[in-house]
């Protein structure tokens, strides 16, 4: 039942974010769209209340648990940034406004996006991990939960390993190829002389 209704969170997601661009843009009713965007949050708590009646009814804490902790930790971490980023392009394609901005491609420039991208993950890694804590806590002794620490773990290694490819961002920056290099340096003089 916990991954059927995980599933259907995701599912949830993208048909609310659809629905709410679409009264935002197409239909041009702004307001009804942001509320139909507002509900988005409502999926993570419908998912975390119906996690902790499944405990509280004596199921045994297993990997759907800790999927459906880890399920909210990416929500609360990278939710807000999909729906943002997918609305500027929708706003772009269909409502006539700015193109996106792109993430940078090279030098320090990228090591920081890269580096606010993993903040991102530390942020759903330590929510995955406090509610997993909570669960444990919850289930105490009645019953077994090692396959709780082992998502804990799993959570703190995927912010560790992201942490690690953001790092080589900042060791090894990506220089820009030398004809992108020389187009920049053409541009300013070229649109001076006009």
């Amino acid at each position: 039942m916990i991954v059927t209704l995980i599933v259907a969170c995701e599912v949830g997601f993208w048909v609310l974010l659809a629905a709410g661009l679409i009264l935002r843009y197409p239909a041009r009713m702004p307001r009804l769209g942001a509320a139909v965007l507002l509900l988005e949050p409502l999926l993570e708590v419908v998912l975390l209340v119906v996690t902790t009646i499944d405990l509280r009814n004596g199921a045994e804490p297993d990997w759907k648990h800790g999927l459906a902790a880890m399920y909210i930790g990416f929500t609360v971490g990278y939710g807000h940034y999909t729906i943002k980023r997918i609305d500027g392009w929708v706003a772009h394609r269909f409502a006539g406004g700015p193109p996106p901005v792109k993430p940078p491609r090279y030098g320090m420039a990228r090591a920081r996006y890269e580096g606010t991208l993993w903040l991102r993950t530390v942020l759903a890694a330590a929510v995955a991990v406090l509610l997993l804590q909570i669960a444990i806590w919850y289930v105490g002794d009645a019953g077994s939960t090692e396959s709780l620490t082992a998502w804990q773990l799993n959570a703190a290694r995927v912010a560790g390993i992201h942490g690690v490819i953001a790092l080589t961002y900042a060791l090894f920056p990506k220089k820009p190829p030398a004809d992108a290099e020389a187009v920049r340096v053409e541009r300013p003089s070229s649109m001076g002389s006009r």
